[in-house]
């Protein structure tokens, strides 16, 4: 995957991954392989449905959950995780006085957060000071105030704010202004008139009603309070860019001062919100989207003080609705979780509050479990074929016939400088500036999301952290980051089904050195390509190998476009195309270095019936094997750069004559496309 901060989702890279405890044969692992044969279906031809063939027994076991939208190999580990960390948080909470620092933070955040009883009782009180602030607002400065404050404790009204890396000059830190403050997941949902869509809004203005009866508004009030609402958000939603627009890192990339966003946005008082979020001297500026700001700025000057107070209200209780009370919780639930995503039942609030903690005081989490389970001999491991698959890449590209020396230089160069982490970060967070108190876990919230931010503005004028990492150690993914020009694999991922320290080779490669391949190609996908080196926004290509570049990736959004996972719903192949060049890549590149890895090594031909390359090609499907619903397909399909699973498996073999040999495959059964239709980037 790519990985970036809140609004450049388009400018970084993810995959979907997971460690814990050293698992065996009685986890259903056999023979030592990431590959569990017991999970396919023999009866079925790989070669005119290998999803089927790779996973078809797995799908039939394994119903999706009723607190779950989908249910892959990912949220197997997931699960798996969950409970290794609930663990941790319910030992770290038993003995605080004998706690180390990680475990006191953890364990008193978990006490908080299973505090049934006291979170029932306080009911909306932990919005009391937030709500007091809105009812006092009389001016248009008044205004800019709340809407910093909301930013502090982690809410987002009318756009997003963060400092990250500038774009064009990556050794320095510049404030970010980014659009936002929609709350349905894209601009889309508010400007489509289809029917699903126009069925979708309906069911999202009975929710703002719902919540806004929570806060005490009658009836008649909440439906206007929600028309209300509803309408601003759209005004928002009309002068945002799309999600295919966001792609494009040079066209959200405007640098300016304070004196430049003030052309931009004649009437608000931006000076006083920097004052308020403590950058009395934010000097330059990335204003990502400048036509959103103006439409912000008109609204900010005209849209009556009443509408707005009315519009933070919305915005404090979305962000704060699963901290508080179990009436705040299920209408939450039941619109994002039931209505979006098809979602039967909520998740139990253990798993809620752990995956909160994690997000907030990952670090402290993440130290406690890498402890327990991750070994340095998988670091090693891990570490070992991440160099033979940079090495298979510098051959690739040394070998590329559609690109000239000159750009290739570049791209070698580019390559050599991708740094790594694995597993953990050399350095953990230090928390001791944050009060997590075990009786207040809305305001325990509110505080951690007070102090990331804090941490985050004092980053401004200081030299570049190399160390911070964008996911905690627990997670259950990978990323690659353009500005920083590294690959992730946080400790998380690297478990069975999805790697596996003793496992063939050939299943490692397929699954694990697949996905650091296609980390490793998010350098050069459609956007990642545009940085160099260096990780600034600058092209380091000729004109011919650009526009043969170009040529190869329209290719393969054509191909996606051809999907047609729901209805009438294609697969979008411009918006998934970064991550189908990513996971192209990363096949070809891994199963290149697995038959070097191979070389000079004793092997066992067959294992379960299957040859090297076949088990390769079969690992690499169980790591995509998964069911999703209905809702959560659309909603997929609507804003995730990700193609679903059986797609992301289907699309690159039907680009690998490697597949086709592999298995043997007929003229008439090969699912390769034609040989002017071939994609071959990298």
């Amino acid at each position: 995957m790519f990985k970036k901060t809140p609004l450049q989702i388009g400018f970084a890279a993810a995959l979907l991954c997971f460690a814990a405890p050293s698992f065996s044969a009685a986890s259903g692992f056999v023979n030592g392989l990431v590959i569990e044969p017991q999970t396919m279906d023999r009866s079925a031809d790989p070669c005119t449905d290998f999803f089927e063939f790779s996973n078809g027994q797995w799908l039939k076991d394994n119903p999706i959950p009723e607190d779950r939208s989908r249910y892959s190999a990912y949220d197997e580990v997931t699960e798996r995780n969950l409970s290794a960390l609930k663990k941790i948080a319910e030992n770290a909470a038993k003995n605080p006085d004998k706690a180390t620092p990680a475990q006191r933070i953890v364990g008193a955040y978990f006490h908080s957060g299973m505090d049934e009883a006291g979170i029932e009782a306080a009911g909306a009180k932990p919005l009391a000071e937030g709500l007091a602030q809105i009812a006092a607002i009389q001016t248009r400065t008044q205004l800019m105030d709340a809407i910093a404050q909301q930013h502090q404790i982690g809410a987002a009204p009318l756009f997003n704010f963060y400092i990250d890396q500038d774009a064009k000059n990556t050794l320095r830190y510049i404030p970010q202004l980014a659009q936002g403050g929609l709350g349905l997941p894209d601009r889309d949902y508010y400007l489509k008139s289809d029917a699903k869509t126009l069925e979708i809004r309906s069911k999202y203005s009975a929710h703002l009603e719902k919540m806004f009866s929570l806060l005490g508004d009658t009836p008649e009030v909440a439906k206007h309070n929600a028309a209300i609402v509803l309408s601003m958000e759209t005004r928002l939603a009309r002068a945002s860019m799309s999600k295919i627009e966001l792609r494009d890192p040079q066209a959200s990339y405007h640098l300016m001062t304070l004196a430049g966003l003030a052309k931009i946005d004649h009437g608000t008082d931006w000076t006083n919100y920097f004052n308020q979020i403590g950058l009395k001297a934010p000097g330059e500026i990335n204003v990502a989207q400048p036509k959103f700001f103006a439409e912000a700025g008109h609204m900010l000057k005209n849209v009556k003080i009443a509408d707005w107070q009315t519009y933070l209200r919305w915005n404090l209780v979305n962000a704060s609705a699963n901290d508080l009370s179990t009436a705040f919780v299920n209408a939450n639930f039941d619109f994002y979780g039931r209505t979006l995503a098809g979602t039967k039942e909520l998740q139990p609030r253990w798993k809620r509050v752990l995956t909160n903690i994690d997000k907030n005081v990952g670090d402290a989490l993440g130290e406690l479990y890498v402890a327990q389970f991750f070994s340095p001999a998988a670091k090693a491991g891990v570490l070992e074929m991440v160099n033979n698959i940079k090495v298979a890449m510098h051959e690739s590209i040394d070998n590329l016939a559609w690109m000239s020396a000159t750009t290739k230089l570049q791209a070698i160069k580019k390559l050599d400088a991708i740094n790594v982490k694995i597993g953990y970060p050399d350095k953990w967070r230090d928390y001791s500036a944050l009060v997590i108190d075990a009786d207040s876990y809305a305001n325990d919230n509110m505080r951690a999301n007070q102090f990331e931010f804090k941490r985050m503005i004092a980053k401004l004028g200081k030299p570049i952290d190399r160390n911070e990492w964008g996911m905690t150690a627990p997670t259950v993914n990978a990323y690659y980051n353009p500005t920083m020009n590294e690959i992730v694999f946080p400790a998380g991922i690297l478990q069975p089904p999805l790697y596996h320290l003793d496992a063939d080779l050939a299943s490692n490669y397929g699954n694990t050195g697949a996905t650091i391949g296609h980390e490793m190609t998010h350098a050069f996908d459609d956007e990642g390509r545009q940085f160099n080196a260096d990780g600034n926004l600058k092209s380091w290509w000729t004109k011919q190998d650009e526009k043969n570049f170009i040529q190869r990736a329209s290719a393969i959004e054509k191909q996606f476009d051809e999907f047609n996972p729901i209805d009438n719903l294609h697969i979008n192949g411009k918006l998934t195309a970064g991550e189908n060049i990513a996971d192209l890549g990363g096949m070809k590149i891994a199963l290149q270095a697995l038959r070097t890895a191979l070389k000079g090594k004793p092997q066992v031909e067959l294992i379960d019936g299957l040859t090297p390359e076949q088990r390769y090609f079969v690992a690499n499907a169980q790591s995509f094997r998964g069911l999703t619903r209905p809702e959560q397909l659309r909603l997929q399909l609507a804003t995730d750069p990700h193609a679903p699973e059986y797609a992301r498996v289907l699309g690159p073999i039907a680009n690998m004559p490697e597949f086709t040999a592999a298995f043997n495959c007929p003229a008439d059964k090969s699912p390769l496309r034609p040989s002017n239709k071939l994609v071959n980037i990298w």
